[in-house]
């Protein structure tokens, strides 16, 4: 009888063990710019991608600048609807996109501050790009559809005039602290080289130390990625947070695991426990490349969302998680953590579609076998 009572009162404290509220220590915290809201958009990508190199120009110029995400949007919009239009409708054509169609638009526009093209009118103080894409796509439907029989060179400037409308003429020259700058001298006065900064995925259906164009639909500008193994894409982001790089990351939060209400991201390894565990510690599942694997490829890993990794934290068992940046806007009530959520490692490696970093990020023996 005493046994089976030492057996119950055992497991009962490990179970107590298991509840236990998460208690963070941080480990790395790199600077980067507020937490601000996308607004009802899909530009993710662009938030996302605006506030890594936000960190960047702190890094490599020690200056703190407002970025306009809408900018590169705005720039980005008419690529998009040519690449829909030219291939008569078989292509993308959303709101969504990628971290590489950012750097698409710095290299071939440059950027501005937010303060010179914010994509807001005045008394707006949120984006909706609901009607705009909406307004977008019919044009686009409708060029395809081709009612004259020959399509006029109109539809272009037809294009550029909605953007107008909707989120503002574009800028050629501006004044920025006094400086007079044209986008691409002010993306050249901020040290931003958009070549330096190689997109890294990890999937076994290509060759591993090799560069394809991953297929998953907000790739619509066919970006290459390098394709490393699952560890040493863990190994990258981990090197570039110590080195005092931050990393631009495109994952899967459609997961109940994932909450940033919670403010954490998890993969417990009892599917029973997956509510339970945004509020307590839970063993979690490990994760190999091959299960990786079989979760992207029977579409429960999907490309839902782009955040930006800005440093690392453990839990009181010493499990490491990363502090990623969201977009979603910083209110307690519907985001912890002021607007981060805490990616544990096994989350990172099950869902982490892509990173993008700067190319120094990347450990030295990675970097030879990319050629980098």
């Amino acid at each position: 009888m005493k046994k089976i009572f030492f057996v119950l009162t055992f497991i009962s404290s490990l179970t107590l063990l298991s509840q236990e509220d998460y208690k963070f220590t941080t480990v790395l915290d790199l600077e980067t710019t507020p937490v601000i809201s996308q607004g009802k958009t899909g530009t993710c990508w662009s938030f996302s991608s605006t506030s890594f190199l936000e960190s960047e120009v702190i890094r490599l110029t020690g200056k703190q600048v407002d970025l306009s995400e809408m900018y590169t949007v705005r720039n980005t919009y008419p690529k998009k609807l040519e690449n829909f239009v030219m291939r008569q409708g078989k292509a993308q054509f959303s709101q969504g996109g990628l971290a590489h169609d950012v750097l698409n638009s710095v290299k071939d526009c440059g950027m501005v501050p937010n303060e010179v093209f914010s994509g807001l009118f005045q008394n707006e103080t949120s984006h909706n790009h609901s009607e705009l894409v909406g307004v977008l796509k019919a044009m686009g439907e409708t060029y395809i559809s081709n009612p004259a029989r020959k399509l006029s060179k109109k539809w272009k400037p037809a294009t550029e005039a909605v953007l107008d409308i909707y989120l503002g003429k574009n800028v050629t020259n501006f004044t920025y602290e006094g400086k007079s700058y044209s986008p691409e001298s002010f993306r050249d006065a901020m040290k931003i080289v958009p070549a330096d900064y190689p997109t890294i995925t990890s999937f076994t259906h290509e060759p591993f130390y090799t560069a394809f164009i991953l297929n998953i639909p907000d790739n619509w500008s066919y970006g290459s990625m390098y394709n490393i193994p699952i560890n040493e894409m863990i190994e990258s982001i981990d090197n570039a947070l110590a080195k005092g790089f931050t990393v631009e990351l495109d994952c899967d939060v459609s997961e109940r695991t994932f909450s940033s209400k919670d403010g954490v991201a998890i993969i417990p390894a009892n599917s029973g426990d997956n509510k339970k565990a945004l509020q307590g510690l839970y063993p979690e599942k490990n994760i190999t490349q091959e299960y990786r694997q079989d979760e992207f490829e029977n579409f429960t890993t999907t490309d839902d969302h782009l955040m930006h990794i800005t440093g690392s934290l453990t839990d009181q068992n010493g499990t490491k998680y990363y502090k990623v940046k969201n977009s979603w806007g910083d209110d307690a009530e519907r985001n912890a953590n002021g607007g981060y959520v805490y990616f544990s490692e096994s989350y990172m490696k099950l869902k982490a579609i892509s990173i993008t970093l700067h190319k120094d990020a990347i450990p030295k023996k990675t970097a030879k076998k990319l050629n980098l």
